[in-house]
């Protein structure tokens, strides 16, 4: 708990693997876990961790090629300073931002673009800002590269990169079906608003290398799963292609990409990772598995994905991915996949149910813009479970015409 109160407060902005570092150092000595089971869980979590830095590096390259400027220009262009238009905008290149660049980029990149992109056209920027925080947990259920749980769920449902993308279809684009309906009718007043003349500017040019850099890697994806290369090496090439091109037309240096892959904030996901197999080696699995449906039917998809989203609330996603995936992983890939459907759509409801939607917190007070407790939590009482319901009887449909 001490070391999720750090991750929420960050106090003086000091980063969060200050205090995961010793806490896991202090696990270790105090006997909580032995050194042979944190190392080992060092090792399950190195390959996930060395692909998030690699797509962090992909997306800060992006965004110097200039391909979120070029995504809020359209923006701006498709929406011609009406409100509904832009909202719908946001949701579709959010949606697609988060499945394949994962939800940091939509997160940190896409957010501040929303918000510039919503004072140019002269709209109220709160559904569109509400839409990032959002998406960026509901849209990463597409892919196992969109969100760090989702790479813990790929290794552990022993599916393949495409049947992985072809179940979760269905649930992706329900969720975020549902989640579009339910702006439209909470943020009403918003969408009707009145705006002033909106200023779409030049449009800048297409960013086609980097385009072509994300094409090429998310069919790398695909290549690698079938011949058994972690994905993680993929999406090294495409970071290195970026990066490396950034480098020879000093618009970046080496210590620029060090810091693109937040090297920090990996550390502390190792250290998490380690303390909460310490906790889940003493009493917690057990006390799960009391209250944790079996098998792989309707009905326990249904609990599976409800209690995975309650615990993701009660101690974050990625601690409940990695407490849940263990003692799911015997009911096959359904109950694997019902576990992320909780920990990705349930988020929402509060700030510290996930790490990115603390940082979109940070990132949109850091531009002027205030956020209510009390607003994102009606939001998300009422978002959760219209989207949660749905995409789990969308993937238990998936299950039954796709097979698992």
């Amino acid at each position: 708990m001490a070391v999720l109160a750090w991750a929420v407060i960050r106090p003086k902005g000091l980063p969060e693997a200050v205090l995961a570092v010793p806490a896991a150092g202090a696990a270790i000595a105090m006997g909580a876990i032995s050194p042979d089971h944190a190392w080992e869980e060092i090792e399950r979590l190195a390959p996930v961790v060395g692909f998030l830095a690699a797509v962090l590096v992909l997306a800060h390259f992006c965004d110097v090629e200039g391909l979120f400027r070029a995504c809020g220009a359209w923006m701006a262009r498709r929406s011609a300073g009406r409100p509904g238009r832009l909202l719908t905008a946001v949701f579709a290149l959010a949606s697609a931002i988060t499945a394949v660049l994962s939800l940091d980029a939509t997160v940190v990149l896409l957010t501040p673009v929303v918000l510039a992109t919503a004072a140019r056209s002269g709209v109220r920027a709160r559904p569109h800002l509400y839409a990032c925080a959002h998406l960026s947990n509901t849209a990463s259920l597409l892919l196992p590269v969109s969100n760090l749980t989702n790479l813990l769920a790929f290794e552990a449902s022993g599916l393949s990169f495409t049947r992985f993308a072809a179940l979760m279809a269905l649930p992706w684009l329900v969720a975020i079906g549902a989640e579009y309906l339910l702006f439209r009718r909470f943020f009403a007043d918003d969408l009707k608003a009145a705006v002033s003349t909106p200023d779409t500017g030049a449009a800048p040019e297409l960013p086609v290398f980097a385009l072509v850099t994300v094409g090429c890697t998310l069919a790398g994806f695909v290549v690698a799963s079938a011949v058994g290369v972690e994905p993680a090496w993929v999406a090294l090439v495409g970071a290195l292609v970026l990066a490396g091109r950034a480098l020879l037309r000093r618009q970046a240096t080496p210590l620029t990409v060090v810091r693109s892959a937040a090297p920090g904030f990996l550390a502390f996901v190792l250290a998490l990772g380690v303390v909460v197999r310490a906790v889940v080696d003493n009493g917690l699995a057990d006390a799960l598995r009391h209250v944790l449906p079996g098998g792989s039917g309707l009905v326990a998809l249904l609990g599976i994905a409800a209690l995975a989203a309650v615990l993701a609330n009660l101690i974050n996603n990625l601690p409940a991915v990695l407490v849940l995936l263990p003692l799911t992983a015997a009911a096959g890939p359904g109950a694997v996949l019902a576990v992320l459907i909780g920990v990705n759509i349930g988020p929402n409801l509060t700030y510290a149910g996930s790490l990115a939607t603390l940082l979109w917190r940070r990132i949109v007070q850091r531009h002027g813009q205030t956020v209510g407790l009390g607003e994102f939590t009606r939001l998300g009482l009422l978002a959760v479970p219209l989207a949660l319901v749905p995409a789990t009887l969308a993937l238990w449909a998936s299950l039954q015409l796709v097979g698992a």
